[in-house]
């Protein structure tokens, strides 16, 4: 048996959902501009530089859900997904998606990402197991807190591992199990399975990669 795993932004995608929601929120004035814009690319570097709060984080992106109804959210995500999402689906991570579900992998998704945005694009990639960060609801509306434990960092390992056990699975069931991710803040669960691969990384996660010999490729040529 085979597990793979796969982050999401700026490995699947050409580009990081959770920025680009903001920024389309922002398009559609729901999000006042000279207020969110800076917040939003203020965080979107401390992601990337590894010192993200996420706590702080979920606040500033989950908030927003709590102020619209779900059906107008709905609405917005549609257009999202056609105007931002779509022209930044990497047909590469498409294809590397495809041939580890061809092969009878068991995949999913595993991104920091809430689950409202990923969702509809874990569905676009075709990959039926998604493991986000889930925002509370309370029947059906969110109320702009989140639900569980964050799925960033070694909240990614706790996550993956408490989806694997409610499948009746652990690591030890697994000839080889792949994680693909371009950030540093993956390390955790890079460590985690046998075949860790950095796709498009970062410079820390390139470097610690090169190190221990972990394959590095690119999905955006």
């Amino acid at each position: 048996m085979e597990l793979a795993l796969f982050d999401l932004d700026n490995t699947l995608l050409g580009g990081d959902s959770d920025f680009e929601w903001a920024q389309f929120l922002i398009s559609k004035n729901v999000l006042d501009r000279e207020v969110y814009e800076a917040r939003n690319a203020e965080f979107y570097e401390q992601y990337k530089a590894g010192t993200l709060d996420i706590h702080a984080f979920l606040d500033f992106q989950l908030k927003p859900l709590s102020r619209h109804p779900r059906t107008q959210l709905d609405a917005w995500h549609a257009e999202f997904m056609r105007t931002h999402v779509l022209p930044i689906v990497l047909p590469a991570g498409r294809e590397r998606v495809q041939r580890h579900l061809a092969a009878g992998a068991l995949t999913a998704i595993v991104t920091a990402t809430n689950r409202f945005v990923t969702a509809p694009i874990a569905r676009e990639f075709g990959v039926s197991h998604l493991i986000a960060t889930d925002p509370e609801a309370v029947a059906g509306e969110f109320t702009g807190g989140v639900s569980g434990t964050p799925c960033f960092r070694e909240g990614k390992v706790s996550r993956v591992e408490r989806w694997l056990a409610e499948l009746g699975h652990g690591w030890q069931d697994f000839d080889r199990s792949w994680f693909y991710s371009d950030s540093l803040n993956d390390l955790p669960l890079l460590a985690k399975v046998t075949d860790p691969v950095a796709v498009d990384p970062d410079p820390i996660l390139r470097d610690h990669a090169r190190s221990l010999g972990w394959p590095v490729i690119s999905l955006r040529s």
